[in-house]
């Protein structure tokens, strides 16, 4: 799934159609936490309607998701989540990929990454700061 470079020479390390996947996917998780789906709660009430089913995304699938990337991909989704939160800029891509890659040696890039409170948005603005866009991206 590595990224190839785009018509500027961007390689962000990882194709936009995975880091499109997880913001998704991220997103929709966030949407069920925010809704406040409770043990008990009314079956017809909006914030049950995006309880899990058989057929939903669960945190679970989505650490399965990423833990499947390879060492790199799951660096340089690191990395664009810090791009987006503000920590680097693209002109400190390569330094932002290589402190996440070193950073995440021997550590569970998955459960980090969604430990991370807006997660989908920040890879989202991580994408956005290099000019691209996630929602071009056929899914």
């Amino acid at each position: 799934m590595a990224g190839t470079p785009d018509d500027d020479g961007v390689d962000l390390g990882i194709s936009l159609e995975a880091v499109a996947t997880i913001v998704d996917h991220a997103r929709a998780l966030q949407g069920k936490e925010e809704a406040g789906v409770a043990d008990g709660e009314d079956a017809d009430s909006e914030a049950a309607l995006l309880e899990d089913s058989p057929d939903d995304l669960t945190a679970e699938s989505l650490h399965a998701f990423i833990a499947e990337l390879n060492e790199d991909e799951q660096a340089s989704l690191i990395a664009l989540a810090w791009t987006g939160r503000g920590d680097y800029g693209p002109e400190d891509w390569e330094e932002a990929r290589a402190l996440a890659a070193e950073r995440n040696d021997g550590r569970d890039a998955a459960e980090y990454l969604l430990a991370m409170d807006n997660l989908g948005d920040l890879l989202a603005e991580g994408v956005a700061a290099f000019g691209l866009s996630i929602e071009d991206i056929e899914r």
